[in-house]
This record gives structure tokens, C-alpha cells and sequence, in this order.
């Protein structure tokens, strides 16, 4: 594990999936509730999706990938309603995290995906307690 620092406008973030098990909650309850209504009416509970095969775009490697984060990935985040001006920041942050295959961003990135200011994004996900798993990546990656 990385050790800690202070976030700053350059950090990268990510979402930790080992707090998610750490603090005894469960992803995919959270997976399902960012589903479209569309995805809802094909999954009738965060048990209904196993696994599927995802084909990197990049390397043309075959991965195994919950369904539900394939959903979100692949169709609901293309949605016009996926991330609005009324969704919670801690939300919208998470969407773009589970839109782009968890791929760490900066406090400005996310800005420019979800519209509000770098230094808010930065307080709120950096400076305080941790929501979603949402944290910094480690120094040390």
C-alpha cells in the first residue's frame, strides 16, 4: 500500500474496491442502484448479472467482468441522464469512474467530465472522508 499523501489538483484518483470489502459493503448493490431504467427492467436485482466477457478495445485482451459494471459501462453511461447538473458530486464522480473502466483521473479531468470546478471536486473527494471508495491512487503506482 502506498503511503499517504496530501491530494492536490494533480493527484490521481480511483476507486478502491478493497474499502468496499473493508467497510462490509456490497459494490454491486451500489452497481445496481447507477443502473438506466432500461438495465433495470433486464436486471430485476444486483443478483441477476454473473460475469461477462469484456474485450479491451486497446489490447484485444479477454477479460471477466461483472455484468452489472459492464451495463453501466457499455450502455447506461451513454445515457443523457447518467450524470446531470442535480447528481451529487460524490455520484457523478463515481459514474465517470465506473464509465472509464476505473481508470485514474485528476480533480481537473473529472472537471471536465462532470462540469464542476476542480477545487471542489478536490475538497470533497480528497480532504475529507472517503466516499464510494473513492481515493487517491497511491504514491507508489
Amino acid at each position: 500500500m502506498g503511503r499517504w499523501i496530501r491530494p492536490t489538483l494533480s493527484t490521481k484518483f480511483h476507486i478502491d474496491f478493497d474499502w468496499w470489502s473493508k467497510h462490509n459493503r456490497d459494490l454491486r448493490i451500489y452497481l445496481y442502484q447507477h443502473l438506466c431504467e432500461s438495465c433495470r427492467t433486464k436486471y430485476r436485482s444486483h443478483r441477476d448479472a454473473d460475469m461477462v466477457d469484456w474485450i479491451d478495445p486497446d489490447t484485444a485482451e479477454v477479460r471477466r467482468v461483472d455484468g452489472l459494471w459492464q451495463a453501466l459501462r457499455a450502455h447506461c453511461s451513454k445515457q443523457p441522464e447518467y450524470i446531470t447538473d442535480e447528481t451529487p458530486l460524490t455520484s457523478a464522480v463515481f459514474k465517470v469512474f465506473l464509465a472509464n473502466g476505473n481508470e485514474p483521473l485528476t480533480s481537473v479531468e473529472l472537471s471536465a467530465r462532470i462540469g464542476r470546478l476542480p477545487e471542489t471536486i478536490l475538497r470533497v473527494i480528497g480532504r475529507g472522508p472517503i466516499y464510494n471508495g473513492i481515493r487517491p491512487l497511491p504514491s507508489d503506482k
